[in-house]
């Protein structure tokens, strides 16, 4: 029986970075490269623009509701923790690679992923990304494109928004854009395959989404290539994932599920009890006895949410030590949450989440909002670069088109999918209120 061919960590941490030449050999850095990668992204505009994007409650106005800025800082404290415990399951495992694998490395690596993984999300959070799809589903233009161009708006991601931001918007001009390492973007690339694939190779917990558009499929080859991400067999363009991405994953589940049902506690439309019962199981009764010494609720069910996400990051790394070996050859192809010890209490978190948080009345109101106001600057947007593209555009979209970021390439000299691209990057790249904001202004509804 032929040996499964195996990732190598030597290739997977990579630290070359997309579109920059290797650096020259010299003295150790007072930083490593992965810190370069966390420090690139907070001072990014595209990450500060998370400040006013959705998590759950859109808009909310209570600071102690979490923004997509908080929860991507939380994800990447938890990736951190995640990476630095996994580090030593590689090193106990591979005693070879004790100097290539160091845990506090390793642990910047997935936190910098982590920041970067929701980079691309449009306003409004998921009801954004289904309202860029369900406009272009109904645009005359889709008859122009090929398929795998229609497939990328039809089935418009943030994941692949977020890679065409770091590697191409973020800094354009400049061959790589951010350029961050190889390995940071191969490890925020939870679905490290095209939007059109053969269906064997849109199976498993990878490639059930895509992670990057065909604008930036020779981009993203070359960081597989690099990091030597396994290929997926089949006629698309679609490889296994680097195996610290189930640790992403897993820091986004854990806090997307455990604290949404806290930010619904605070919201008012979950109860204590409900939160309590959530984590009890995985509260021992030295952890009991101190909640009951906590006089007030908020203080009680942080300290519930603190215990469980400790516990199910151990759960979650014991899993990828079980598994370590599929991981490399990428036999296993699953959410790690759904193989821990306690896999079945803490998919209740979701389901209560779904019935009490992610459809209350004030998300969905606000949710329908968003549909209303991305379909409106999709009219209007699309309509401006079509009409410039024409070659006599109307007074108004020569408005409207300077209104959009400078410099803006003439859409007379992009094809059809480019000048879509346009208006989706220009778009995507809102926070909520800029968008409610511009929205009402191109429409007359409100004035400067």
């Amino acid at each position: 029986m032929a040996e499964l061919r195996r990732m190598d960590w030597r290739r997977l941490l990579s630290t070359r970075r997309l579109g920059k030449a290797p650096a020259a050999p010299g003295g150790q850095p007072p930083r490593t490269e992965f810190a370069r990668d966390y420090d690139r992204l907070i001072f990014s505009s595209a990450f500060r623009r998370l400040q006013d994007k959705t998590q759950v409650f859109p808009l909310a106005k209570s600071d102690y509701v979490r923004t997509r800025l908080t929860h991507s800082l939380e994800v990447a404290s938890v990736g951190r923790s995640l990476g630095m415990v996994a580090a030593e399951v590689i090193r106990r495992r591979e005693p070879a690679l004790r100097d290539t694998v160091v845990p506090q490395d390793v642990g910047t690596l997935v936190a910098a992923a982590c920041l970067a993984h929701d980079i691309g999300n449009p306003p409004f959070g998921h009801a954004g990304e289904d309202a860029i799809r369900e406009w272009f589903a109904a645009w005359p233009g889709l008859a122009r494109l090929e398929e795998a161009e229609r497939a990328d708006l039809l089935g418009f991601e943030g994941n692949a928004q977020g890679f065409r931001t770091l590697t191409v918007l973020q800094n354009p001009g400049q061959p790589g854009g951010l350029q961050m390492t190889c390995a940071m973007l191969a490890v925020m690339a939870k679905y490290p395959r095209a939007s059109v694939v053969d269906p064997a190779q849109a199976r498993g917990a990878g490639g059930r989404k895509f992670g990057f558009f065909q604008s930036e499929a020779g981009l993203f080859r070359e960081v597989a290539e690099t990091v030597g991400l396994l290929p997926r067999p089949g006629g698309g363009l679609a490889w296994y994932r680097h195996p610290l991405t189930f640790l992403l994953e897993a820091a986004d589940d854990i806090c997307y599920h455990v604290i949404d049902i806290e930010d619904g506690f605070k919201a008012g439309v979950v109860d204590f009890d409900t939160l309590y019962q959530l984590h009890r199981p995985f509260l021992e009764q030295r952890h009991r006895q101190r909640l009951e010494r906590l006089d007030d609720p908020a203080q009680q069910a942080s300290y519930c949410r603190s215990v469980t996400i400790d516990r199910v990051i151990r759960q979650a790394v014991a899993v990828f030590e079980r598994h370590y070996e599929s991981i490399l050859t990428g036999r296993f192809d699953a959410l790690l949450l759904d193989h821990i010890e306690q896999a079945a209490a803490f998919v209740v978190f979701k389901r209560v989440a779904e019935s009490r948080v992610y459809y209350a009345r004030p998300v969905v109101e606000v949710k329908a909002c968003g549909f209303e106001v991305i379909a409106g600057l999709l009219d209007a947007f699309v309509r401006a670069i079509e009409d410039a593209a024409a070659g006599s555009p109307s007074s108004r979209s020569r408005t409207l088109l300077r209104l959009m970021p400078r410099p803006l390439a003439d859409p007379a000299a992009l094809p059809p999918y480019q000048r879509a691209l346009l208006a989706t990057d220009f778009i995507a790249g809102m926070t909520d209120s800029y968008a409610v904001e511009l929205y009402q202004r191109i429409r007359g509804i409100a004035l400067p």
